[in-house]
């Protein structure tokens, strides 16, 4: 029987990004995905103009109708939540549907980028993210994220975009990112992939984007040349990778390493077009990567 993920995350008609990427990704890995809007949005509020319609007080139907149905789920991914309610009703729908011992929660921690927490969220909001952590099994945190879980002023730790200079090495970065991680882990979750690392490759002193595993066994990074530019929409395709894996029984390696190596090939691409940041990269063309061949 084919697997089935819950993906809690908001719909944007532009931008590459949350159930659009995580519903074309998690569907060509060979796992259904099952999506629970949290909002409707004309494009990605990375738009100067944007439709906004709230879902918060439908998703408890949505949920009603699914217990009803009977049905279950081999994984849950959590992406964007508007706010403390939302969270609320994502906790709801954990206690009716999520079971430890025969699926996973995923939970991308979306809550700010560049060093700072995003201007539509409060501390109030910070605070019941750290909660729905503390339930997940793995999360995909960006660098500011981490630091804002671990109660950690990302200022101090993130270098932003029109900085100048040379980010540090990964034997450095490595080190900052996986106590930060592990502090985190005491109270949460397992496993914890922290993604878009930039730094300056200790061999060469070339700039690379990479993403670290921590695990109880150790850390591991993977990394890409960066392309120079950032774009919408990418962490959400690497959490969708490693949803649509971890539903499959891939190992963290293989999909951390596959997703990276999609998104950079990606990136490639839309920059060479000239694709603005806001309409995110185009991935579609790569799909056929994530295909199990064995299947």
């Amino acid at each position: 029987m084919t697997k089935r993920i819950a993906v809690i995350n908001d719909l944007s008609g532009f931008g590459r990004c949350s159930l659009t990427a995580a519903i074309s990704v998690i569907a060509a890995m060979g796992v259904q995905p099952c999506p629970l809007p949290t909002a409707i949005l004309s494009a990605q509020t990375g738009y100067s103009s944007y439709f906004y319609d709230d879902y918060t007080d439908k998703m408890g139907n949505i949920r009603k109708e699914w217990e009803k149905m009977g049905v279950s789920f081999d994984g849950i991914y959590t992406g964007f939540l508007s706010g403390s309610r939302q969270i609320g009703k994502a906790m709801e729908f954990l206690d009716a549907f999520y079971k430890k011992d025969s699926g996973f929660l995923l939970v991308d921690p979306v809550m700010g980028d560049n060093g700072q927490r995003f201007s539509i969220f409060s501390s109030e909001f910070q605070a019941e993210m750290k909660q729905l952590v503390s339930r997940a099994d793995i999360i995909t945190p960006n660098l500011t994220e981490l630091c804002l879980l671990a109660g950690v002023d990302p200022e101090t730790v993130v270098k932003r975009p029109e900085e100048k200079g040379i980010p540090e090495d990964e034997k450095q970065i490595i080190h900052t990112v996986e106590e930060l991680a592990r502090s985190i882990m005491k109270t949460g979750p397992r496993e914890v992939i922290v993604t878009g690392i930039r730094f300056a490759d200790s061999a060469d002193g070339k700039e690379k984007m990479g993403n670290l595993i921590v695990t109880k066994d150790g850390a591991r990074l993977f990394s890409q040349p960066f392309m120079g530019e950032s774009y919408s929409g990418t962490g959400d395709l690497f959490a969708s990778v490693i949803a649509g894996g971890k539903a499959r029984g891939d190992s963290l390696e293989e999909d951390t390493e596959l997703a990276g190596e999609m998104i950079v090939r990606a990136i490639r691409d839309s920059v060479r077009e000239s694709i603005p940041r806001d309409e995110g990269v185009e991935y579609e063309k790569y799909l056929p990567m994530l295909q199990n061949i064995s299947l």
